[in-house]
């Protein structure tokens, strides 16, 4: 990543300017250096809030750095109610410009709060960020706990999800961020802009038409089919340690910038838990503020079970992700790869939520449940491989439900690169019909 300053402020902890990102105009900042490792005070606060202000008013992506070790005390409380001031500026612009951060150090206290209001966040494997520190958690627990432990890239990676990206160095991140922004508008009234793209919109698929196993219990990597049906090298997964059972990420198809959601069979038979149902929803309603089309892949045999789940709040959870694609009224085209049971199957964005498009693979399996345990309700628990499999050849088919309207097409694995690409050419033109409205209630 090239930067080439236009113009800047600068304080002694933080210093912004508005600059060029490989050809794109940004308005940047950074919160490092400084007497007291990055601490920013009400001076260094009101640098980054104009910086905040000005990527919402001249419509240019926000991308920032931090090293921080939070308020300035010298400045006592005036710098805890500036870092709210600059809270405050980062939600007003959210969904309005694109918001990337790069962690490459320290992120401690209130500015750490930050970190979850920008859209993505790339940490440097060395960086940590948490809001209460390691000395505070060993007096209030009696648990002595190093700053990686508590709050290193690693575990923003896998156990929080605040992390998008985690890369080795301060360069890699501005290459990652860099990369980010080549697939977003300057401001959600664009679109983004058309990629380069040589590979042939009707390529046949037969790398992803052959991935997918027809023994419905078989395991297999979904990135895999996105890869072959996506533009060639063209797939970013983003928090891929963070709820592998699934995959989000951005790519293109057919020089456009879409957003991709797809089960994970290969962890977890592909179920949705929590972490899951939330890493999607910020995803899905991230896509949906800056036009980027969605193409979900759907292979999960329904939500996945257990005591715990429940007490933590999977329906409250559960329904953030039928809220997101509900509301999302951005070009959404459904494929179902193979399994599509129950709760799960509806809550990946199928017609009954409103997609645009739901085609399915001949061997796909879409029904209520799964044969055996449906047979045995209907059954009074009586069973049999028969019973099974008149069940099966009955209801457990895409053709059931696209007779029934749910499905558009049952189409040939190899086709689905051509099928998607025509179908987002046609809904290009899709355009918001919401009702006006301060903000509906979100179940978070």
């Amino acid at each position: 990543m090239t930067s080439t300053p236009l113009h800047a402020w600068a304080d002694a902890a933080a210093s912004a300017e508005i600059a060029e990102i490989e050809g794109r105009r940004v308005v940047a900042f950074r919160v490092a250096g400084g007497k007291h490792h990055g601490a920013i005070g009400i001076n260094g606060s009101a640098t980054v809030e104009r910086a905040v202000r000005l990527a919402g008013e001249l419509h240019l992506p926000l991308v920032g750095e931090f090293d921080t070790s939070g308020a300035e005390l010298r400045d006592g409380v005036a710098a805890l109610h500036a870092w709210g001031r600059l809270a405050r500026e980062l939600v007003q612009i959210s969904g309005v410009v694109p918001t990337l951060l790069a962690v490459t150090g320290a992120c401690v206290s209130g500015p750490a709060l930050a970190l979850g209001l920008f859209d993505h966040v790339v940490m440097t494997e060395d960086a940590f960020a948490y809001v209460t520190g390691p000395d505070s958690v060993e007096d209030f627990t009696g648990v002595r706990v190093s700053r990686s432990e508590l709050g290193g890239s690693a575990v923003h990676a896998q156990r929080t999800g605040v992390a998008s990206l985690v890369v080795p160095d301060d360069l890699a991140a501005r290459d990652a961020l860099a990369a980010l922004l080549w697939y977003l508008p300057d401001h959600h009234l664009d679109d983004p802009a058309r990629l380069e793209c040589d590979d042939p919109p009707d390529r046949a698929c037969d790398i992803a038409a052959t991935a997918v196993p027809r023994r419905s219990s078989a395991s297999y990597d979904v990135r895999t089919v996105v890869e072959d049906v996506l533009d060639r090298e063209s797939f970013l997964e983003l928090r891929p340690r963070f709820a592998p059972n699934l995959v989000t990420g951005y790519g293109s198809l057919g020089g456009r910038a879409v957003g991709v959601v797809a089960n994970q069979p290969m962890t977890r038979a592909g179920t949705l838990d929590i972490e899951a149902s939330r890493k999607a929803a910020r995803f899905v309603a991230a896509c949906d503020a800056f036009n980027l089309p969605l193409v979900t892949f759907v292979d999960t045999p329904g939500f996945e079970p257990g005591r715990d789940l429940e007490w933590r709040g999977m329906i409250r959870h559960g329904a953030e992700l039928v809220h997101a694609y509900s509301a999302a009224t951005v070009p959404r085209l459904c494929v179902v790869l193979r399994k599509a049971y129950g709760g799960a199957y509806i809550v990946m964005d199928s017609r009954g939520i409103g997609n645009d498009l739901c085609v399915a693979w001949p061997n796909a399996e879409i029904a209520v449940m799964g044969a055996a345990g449906a047979v045995a309700i209907l059954n009074k628990g009586r069973t049999n491989p028969e019973l099974v499999a008149e069940y099966q050849e009955s209801f457990e088919n895409p053709y059931r439900a696209a007779e029934r309207g749910f499905v558009d097409a049952v189409i040939e694995p190899s086709a689905t690169r051509r099928v998607l690409v025509d179908a987002l050419g046609m809904l290009a033109g899709k355009r918001d019909s919401q009702p006006a409205r301060r903000h509906s209630n979100t179940p978070l």
